[in-house]
């Protein structure tokens, strides 16, 4: 393939244009080594025809160029192909194909509404605050939180309470959490809300595995008190009574993924109507 120079591929799109460009500079890194510079324009918001004349003004001055574009409109996508048309341009669409697949496998219209996937909805709102939660009241760091949340997930160190909650707060569902140790009493706060709490328990076995590893990677000596079979034996037990005491339910964690067990406490929730969904 002979060497053109420095060429430019515009990326025209009704909202910022990030999906087409992507997809171009993945396509472009295809020809790196033979196409010489390729740059990437990328011209926004394009929403009537006068903008499509405005964009094409820059496009048409430019040798060796094409047009990516993602447009939805159908008066604005059908104005930019006759003018590409008219001036020689080679285009590209790049959501009309898939828009079309979808349409004859779900039976149904597209809305034809820009920038839709970048809207910031009231359940993004929602998620970033359950986010935000989980953080904030994460490992007991303030059992004031506990009042608040969705659900309080307790048990002892290493039985995916953090990772649980963060996968709830992604389901903008308020989860707060509390490790159990037996030296110390668990805040008045879970008994004020032991109707939201859930217990997480473990075989001895796995967490003994578990709590090694994490040895392991920080460094430390794997003989430690942390990792010790009797010790987790003994939490375990004091774990036991506290979920006794709070007449909560419990999950198994033993062999589960994240995503099994917060998809188990979400069953909980919905059955005890904590949730609808």
């Amino acid at each position: 393939m002979d060497n053109l120079g420095e060429q430019t591929v515009y990326v025209l799109s009704d909202s910022v244009g990030e999906t087409a460009e992507l997809v171009a500079r993945a396509a472009i890194s295809q020809f790196e080594r033979n196409a010489g510079v390729v740059q990437v324009e990328r011209i926004p918001f394009i929403s009537s025809v006068k903008k499509v004349d405005d964009a094409l003004r820059r496009v048409v001055n430019s040798n060796h160029t094409m047009v990516i574009y993602t447009l939805v409109v159908p008066s604005v996508k059908r104005y930019l192909e006759q003018r590409c048309e008219e001036e020689g341009i080679r285009t590209v669409d790049i959501m009309g194909p898939i828009m079309s697949g979808l349409k004859e496998v779900l039976g149904t219209e597209p809305r034809e509404e820009p920038g839709i996937i970048h809207r910031m909805d009231e359940r993004y709102f929602q998620r970033v605050a359950a986010v935000e939660f989980a953080v904030k009241y994460d490992d007991g760091k303030d059992p004031r939180g506990f009042l608040e949340a969705d659900v309080v997930l307790v048990g002892v160190s290493r039985t995916s309470k953090t990772p649980v909650c963060m996968y709830l707060a992604h389901r903008e569902i308020k989860a707060a959490n509390y490790p159990l140790v037996p030296e110390v009493e668990v805040p008045k706060e879970l008994h004020q809300v032991k109707g939201r709490v859930i217990g997480l328990t473990i075989t001895a076995q796995q967490l003994q595995q578990i709590r090694r590893q994490r040895i392991r990677r920080l460094g430390l000596n794997p003989s430690s008190h942390y990792s010790d079979l009797n010790r987790i034996r003994q939490e375990l037990q004091h774990a036991d009574e506290v979920f006794s005491s709070l007449g909560c339910p419990v999950v198994e964690v033993t062999s589960r993924a994240v995503e099994e067990t917060a998809t188990t406490v979400l069953e909980i929730m919905r059955k005890g109507e904590w949730i609808s969904e």
